[in-house]
């Protein structure tokens, strides 16, 4: 078997260990002869795997008792949907700052329910930038204010949360596990689960007790949070199997050290890519240094008519899903936790072979 370094945005790199364990279990798990995906969520054995996940994410990120742990279907999208129903309650308006991509589809969506607020926006520099709080135009009536904590695509992060007076809302899709955080400055936080988590058709979502059972009028059972949490996220059949591999990722990340070890991790793979960007004149990183993304790093070659050998020599070298987003173009390389400092160190002397080949 040879497995290649795998720079993907999502569905993204899973920790080889997570992934031999779920072999290991596959046909057979634990005794009860049958596979983790062939048995019923309410069996004792599947409720226990719930169990477990649950109490190990809650102490990865240690999750005050006051908030209520969700693993949903549909994707951070649905959320986007989700938060404005939840949420609003009798309030006509909602605060979101536009980093980019995604923050431009949450905006849309919920604009679909309220009237949005573009508080700060970065699309005037092509999103290489996050705003200064202090420009915020932040609106009092706010029913809540929404953020992106990470740009997948144009690779901006936040580095520190802003203080508001309205409830605090984080899409996390692409950077939750990758460092500590304080839960509490967050009303609420969802994350879809193919970047840091675990395969695709997860949602996290993390939301403060307080604001359960307020949803709009109207709304779809499926997607009113208080259902879910009155159901211990079983209303209806959960992606079991998703759920069962995401708590291989949390035992996974507790064997590491936690997050303060996984963020040193994260800060020195970084780091070296950046590094390498920034010494060179053949590549270029459109981000500002101050809001660089440790998850997604996006760089550029002085010369885009090389980008097809600059793919073509990273596949031959298993370097793999290097191209950058079809909307900005260049190169991307996904450097989330289960990405190991190898294929950092790989991808690095790669481009510098290739600057002195073709520089």
């Amino acid at each position: 078997m040879s497995r290649v370094f795998n720079f993907s945005a999502g569905p993204a790199a899973l920790p080889l260990e997570v992934l031999e364990t779920a072999q290991r279990e596959l046909l057979d798990y634990r005794g009860t002869g049958m596979s983790v995906m062939e048995m019923s969520h309410r069996s004792k054995a599947f409720i226990e795997i719930a169990e477990s996940a649950t109490a190990d994410l809650k102490a990865l990120l240690e999750i005050p008792d006051d908030y209520q742990l969700l693993f949903l279907q549909g994707g951070a999208t649905t959320q986007f949907a989700m938060v404005p129903m939840n949420l609003l309650q009798d309030r006509t308006t909602a605060d979101y700052v536009n980093t980019g991509s995604w923050s431009k589809k949450a905006i849309a969506e919920a604009g679909r329910f309220c009237s949005v607020n573009v508080v700060a926006s970065g699309e005037d520099r092509n999103f290489s930038y996050i705003p200064d709080v202090d420009g915020w135009s932040l609106n009092p009536d706010a029913a809540y204010l929404h953020i992106c904590s990470n740009e997948t695509i144009g690779g901006v992060q936040f580095q520190d949360f802003p203080d508001a007076s309205a409830p605090l809302v984080a899409d996390m899709s692409s950077d939750i596990l990758s460092r500590p955080l304080d839960v509490s400055r967050f009303a609420l936080i969802y994350a879809g689960a193919q970047k840091n988590i675990g395969p695709a058709g997860l949602t996290v979502v993390i939301v403060r007790k307080d604001l359960l059972g307020r949803a709009r009028a109207g709304t779809p059972s499926m997607l009113d949070y208080a259902v879910h949490a009155e159901a211990g996220s079983m209303s209806n059949t959960p992606p079991t199997y998703a759920w069962y591999l995401a708590g291989l990722v949390f035992q996974w990340l507790k064997a590491r050290g936690g997050l303060d070890a996984i963020a040193a991790t994260n800060r020195r793979k970084s780091s070296k890519l950046y590094d390498a960007v920034d010494q060179s004149n053949f590549y270029q990183c459109p981000v500002e240094p101050s809001v660089r993304s440790s998850m997604n790093v996006p760089f550029t070659l002085a010369d885009d008519a090389l980008d097809a050998a600059f793919l073509s020599g990273a596949e031959t070298r298993g370097l793999t899903n290097l191209k950058g987003h079809r909307s900005v173009g260049g190169m991307r390389a996904s450097i989330y936790n289960a990405v190991p400092e190898a294929a950092v160190d790989a991808l690095v002397d790669y481009m510098g072979e290739f600057e002195r080949d073709n520089g």
